[in-house]
């Protein structure tokens, strides 16, 4: 046999042995991702295609994801050595496993407000009733919480990202109790582009609704 046959059967052994084995890696302490290989690779002449599970989940927890995997393919193409695409069904479950833990809900404390000075008076010559309860301008706390899964959609050139949540505002009041305020139900749409700017990669966002 040839070098390069050698070392092609080598390879082949190797992905076979992959395909019984979990590779799993840790994103951060939320969530994990298992990289697995989900078959044996495609072998051609000018190319290999490797197809990975790319499955996250909540750290220390696997679970079955409530998503179903779509294949897709990449365009053919042959001018770097190397091509990474990632499908709508890795980041399905990403907001999966980051909404299992708990990572969409969050308290914007009262510092963070005071840098912006956002305040009880604010929001009282907006939302009338609020007067009524604060008639001294109070510092205030933002609850956010996402009351459903995330939904992201890949597009051609951006993907869309889909919130359900509220936004509950509570006054600080001298005694440092806290008096809700009232709550916001939230639904938005946003679109993200990511390009290439400087050898960087750059997101901008949009509000779609």
């Amino acid at each position: 046999l040839s070098k390069h046959k050698i070392i092609s059967v080598v390879f082949l052994i190797f992905c076979v042995l992959s395909t019984t084995l979990t590779a799993v890696m840790q994103i951060d302490d939320l969530a994990e991702v298992d990289y697995s290989l989900s078959g044996l690779p495609a072998v051609f002449q000018p190319f290999i295609d490797l197809d990975l599970k790319g499955v996250v989940f909540p750290a220390g927890i696997y679970t079955d994801s409530p998503y179903v995997a779509a294949s897709f393919t990449i365009p053919d193409q042959s001018d770097s050595m190397l091509y990474l695409a990632f499908s709508e069904y890795f980041f399905q479950t990403s907001s999966f496993a980051y909404y299992t833990t708990g990572a969409f809900n969050m308290t914007i404390a009262e510092e963070t407000c005071s840098y912006f000075n956002i305040n009880t008076e604010i929001f009282s010559s907006i939302i009338p009733e609020v007067a009524k309860y604060a008639v001294t301008p109070y510092p205030v706390m933002l609850k956010l919480m996402s009351s459903e899964i995330p939904i992201i959609r890949l597009q051609q050139d951006s993907f869309t990202v889909g919130i359900q949540g509220s936004m509950e505002v509570l006054a600080i009041l001298p005694d440092s109790t806290t008096q809700s305020l009232f709550t916001l139900n939230i639904a938005a749409n946003t679109s993200i582009s990511l390009n290439i700017f400087d050898q960087k990669l750059m997101g901008s966002l949009c509000l779609n609704r």
